[in-house]
């Protein structure tokens, strides 16, 4: 009896243990399941602070940018803006006291007038052209250099200004913007327009030094 006494004594000790286990392993399963639910609600938190400060940067952005009412070009300045608006409005304000043309930026004037006085400050140092406008030199200089940065994306040909590859891309479209009002003939270039036009007017601008003869080419 004593033994049986023993025997069950011990299977009490051993279901007691397990119980323990058991109730050890679903704490610690619990406490696993707890840390790893915090983990996730932090880089939520993370998500949600970062979706947050990048909105704020946008707004912030938005906030800065002055956007045109017309074809939404945005920029940095409010100043920009009331310039860049002038392109839909067809306002002028800065007007030529030589020739009376009008511009819409003081730098387009100021450019123009040099155009009267004859200042041509931006010097070529390869040829020593001059010319009145940085632009117009940065193009002229292409032709020592060799830079032809614009190419036609149908046949690769390539050109050292951009009007040059405006002016060659109606080969490919046979657009011929400028059409004759007196026989309704239309060219390509606006060259060859004048040129057709002194048939009409029979100007003859081209005068021989030798003996006056008059032509039109």
């Amino acid at each position: 009896m004593a033994f049986i006494k023993e025997e069950s004594e011990d299977v009490k000790i051993k279901e007691t243990f397990t119980v323990k286990q058991e109730n050890l392993q679903e704490l610690t399963d619990l406490i696993e399941e707890n840390e790893e639910s915090k983990e996730e609600e932090h880089h939520v938190k993370i998500e949600e602070k970062t979706n947050l400060q990048t909105d704020g940067i946008l707004k912030r952005r938005d906030k800065n940018r002055f956007t045109c009412t017309q074809c939404g070009k945005s920029f940095g300045r409010k100043h920009n803006l009331k310039i860049h608006m002038r392109i839909h409005t067809g306002e002028k304000p800065f007007t030529c006291n030589q020739c009376g043309k009008s511009f819409n930026q003081s730098s387009n004037l100021y450019n123009h007038m040099m155009i009267h006085t004859g200042e041509k400050p931006f010097k070529c140092t390869q040829c020593g052209k001059s010319f009145n406008r940085s632009a117009d030199l940065h193009q002229h200089m292409r032709i020592h250099t060799g830079e032809k940065p614009f190419t036609c994306t149908q046949c690769g040909k390539s050109f050292y200004c951009s009007s040059h590859l405006h002016q060659h891309m109606r080969i490919h479209t046979g657009e011929k913007p400028f059409t004759c009002s007196e026989c309704g003939k239309s060219f390509r270039q606006s060259s060859n327009f004048k040129q057709h036009m002194r048939i009409h007017t029979e100007e003859k601008p081209f005068t021989c030094t030798q003996c006056g003869k008059s032509l039109s080419q």
